[in-house]
């Protein structure tokens, strides 16, 4: 899978800004420029776009294990060679190690993203690769965690959610500054006005909170209202 789909996707689930980034990459000895940083964020195709190399998501992974698991005395990350590459399986085994998944943990967050897998199966990755039941991991597997990640880690992101955004927006506007209970629509309804005062009117008035015939609830948007004569 590319390495900068990677960082980007593992970066968006962990919410993990520009500036927590370099901490990370700092934490592995590494100083990451900003301008580097940004570069290797952007996708192919867009201007400004620099591969990321397999020795920089190595070094961010493994920052990443520092960071959430602490520093192993005695076990320095070892930097990548110019000609060593990062399998998938790599990714995946740091991925495991820095959020301390268990078999368990990764069959949970990969069917978070509608993908099926034994544990037979997810082992197979975690083998050595002389070992007779090692299996190469594909980039479906690496795209689907990082994806199940996004939406354990950023529910708020998925497509449901942001469906029931607009809707629960639209509800908090229409009842903000109306007290529990009032109608909506008697936000449309104007005040009854009081015919025009007579005394046979004036008695009637005087007697309205005696009388307990359709009473104006107590809790309209207008308050209290007269009643209709």
């Amino acid at each position: 899978m590319i390495h900068n789909d990677v960082l980007r996707r593992l970066r968006y689930a962990l919410a993990i800004n520009d500036t927590a980034a370099i901490s990370i990459f700092k934490l592995v000895n590494y100083d990451m420029e900003i301008e580097y940083l940004h570069a290797v964020m952007k996708r192919e195709g867009e201007e400004g776009y620099l591969p990321c190399r397999d020795k920089i998501i190595a070094l961010f992974l493994d920052g990443l294990v520092i960071k959430n698991r602490g520093r192993q005395e005695g076990q320095e990350p070892k930097e990548l060679g110019p000609k060593e590459r990062l399998s998938n399986n790599e990714v995946l085994r740091k991925i495991r190690i820095a959020m301390s998944y268990k078999d368990d943990d990764m069959i949970a967050v990969l069917k978070l993203a509608d993908f099926r897998i034994s544990k037979g199966e997810l082992s197979a990755f975690f083998r050595k690769p002389d070992h007779r039941n090692f299996k190469p991991a594909g980039d479906q597997v690496v795209r689907n965690l990082l994806q199940g990640m996004v939406k354990k880690y950023r529910p708020e992101s998925t497509r449901q959610s942001s469906q029931k955004a607009p809707q629960k927006t639209s509800q908090k506007a229409s009842s903000a500054g109306k007290p529990a209970g009032a109608k909506p629509s008697s936000l449309n309804k104007a005040p009854n006005k009081p015919r025009p005062a007579d005394s046979k009117a004036q008695g009637t008035r005087s007697n309205a909170k005696a009388s307990p015939e359709k009473a104006t609830p107590s809790n309209s948007v207008w308050g209290k209202l007269p009643k209709k004569q």
